[in-house]
């Protein structure tokens, strides 16, 4: 999407995994909702942030499915910041990333009082060369603890964004997300693991699971 086009109308940008938690572009307002028509799978392998040429690590992707719905940010894009904020998400998800774009509708969540609107969305389709695939959670776990790239470790981006929905969605279950969460969480335990990031979310997960007890 060029950022001469999108001076013609308010632009919001959908996020569903790191622009979740780390968006690192300025925007308005932020509102909690879901498209429709879409699963979030960890599909999309990272040579770039979060893995290595050779050693990809997983990243969150969209794939189509009529019965889903897939929940996440919305952010408002202040009109004289599109051309900056365009360019900066065309490197950041398309020409290292893989992704492509395409316009969706939105759907805020009951208590923002919104009507439907577009958003502009970024999704990795299996024709772009770091595309991964399907894979059972355990595997996709597997290759998550053992992934890491310039933006650090991939079970950072894993746990954030688990997070980051049971924060803004508490009262949805995204069952692949929290599958494969659980699933490093038991690897990472298991292993003894000595990374102070990974040791982390362990301690974190432990204390939640003690909480509720």
């Amino acid at each position: 999407m060029e950022a001469e086009r999108t001076n013609n109308k308010q632009v919001w940008v959908f996020g569903y995994g790191s622009l979740v938690w780390k968006t690192n572009f300025p925007y308005q307002h932020r509102l909690v909702g879901h498209i429709k028509g879409y699963s979030r799978r960890f599909w999309q392998g990272s040579t770039d942030h979060r893995g290595i040429p050779g050693a990809p690590g997983r990243v969150a992707t969209l794939v189509e499915n009529k019965k889903e719905c897939t929940h996440g940010l919305a952010f408002k894009v202040k009109n004289s910041d599109v051309p900056e904020v365009i360019t900066y998400l065309n490197k950041r998800e398309k020409e290292t990333g893989g992704y492509t774009t395409e316009q969706v509708m939105f759907y805020p969540s009951d208590d923002c009082n919104m009507t439907p609107f577009e958003v502009l969305l970024y999704t990795a389709t299996e024709s772009n060369p770091e595309y991964l695939g399907p894979a059972s959670p355990s595997s996709i776990a597997r290759q998550i603890v053992s992934s890491a790239g310039p933006s650090g470790c991939n079970v950072e981006y894993l746990m954030e964004l688990a997070r980051t929905m049971k924060e803004i969605a508490p009262i949805i279950y995204d069952e692949h997300l929290f599958t494969l969460e659980a699933e490093v969480i038991r690897l990472l335990t298991a292993s003894g693991t000595n990374c102070p990031t990974c040791r982390k979310y362990i301690t974190s997960q432990t204390e939640a699971i003690t909480s509720v007890k």
